[in-house]
């Protein structure tokens, strides 16, 4: 008799775990995508000067007439050369930026002051589960608004480890964002002063690819 009793109550608690776990079932971490898990086996590169002139360079390349229709780049060279527009609409806490390609976005990560993200104001209770300062990765693609003006389309952004959910991320971004924004930028967009001769932007492969502009 006394078999069966422990048995029931076995069952019984089995049977709220499960139920909890189905109430619960919106908290569970999502299961990685197969770009997720490479994530961390992507090889994030720092922004230097070098990076920057091998961009430089490329862009150079592209406004020749008799230059090439397309130049292919890693995403550090590319962060780092249009690394003086991000900084002006990053944090200014934002320290050791790096960047990489995975699947077909670009993703800039760096560590910042979370107070200049709003805080609690924006962040909500995420804010007192992190560090004064933490890392931040922004992850988008390029789109060409008008000859000379692009933007980087911000499609996701993590703080540290914890998604933020998209339809905050045009608020944090305005919370960021210094100056006004020119017309025609979309609300989760980040400005990019291009050459007027780059006609696209496209990331595929690990690589960011240049278009040129032709008429």
């Amino acid at each position: 008799m006394f078999g069966c009793i422990r048995w029931i109550i076995i069952l019984a608690l089995v049977a709220v775990a499960i139920g909890a776990g189905w109430l619960l079932r919106d908290r569970w971490p999502a299961n990685p995508s197969a770009e997720e898990r490479n994530a961390s086996a992507t090889l994030w590169q720092p922004l230097s000067p070098e990076a920057a002139e091998r961009a430089r360079a490329a862009v150079q390349r592209l406004s020749s007439n008799r230059g090439p229709v397309f130049e292919t780049l890693y995403a550090g060279d590319v962060a780092s050369y249009i690394f003086e527009e991000l900084a002006r609409q990053l944090p200014r806490s934002a320290e050791d930026v790096h960047a990489a390609v995975i699947g077909e976005r670009m993703y800039v990560m760096a560590t910042v002051r979370l107070s200049e993200l709003g805080g609690a104001a924006v962040l909500g209770p995420l804010a007192s589960m992190l560090s004064e300062r933490d890392t931040i990765r922004f992850g988008g693609v390029f789109e060409v608004v008008r000859p000379g003006l692009a933007q980087f389309r911000v499609q996701e952004i993590r703080v540290r480890d914890f998604p933020v959910p998209v339809r905050l991320i045009p608020r944090l971004l305005q919370q960021t964002r210094r100056g006004a924004r020119p017309e025609g930028l979309s609300d989760d967009g980040l400005a990019l002063t291009i050459p007027p001769h780059i006609g696209d932007v496209r990331i595929a492969n690990g690589r960011v690819t240049m278009y040129k502009n032709v008429p």
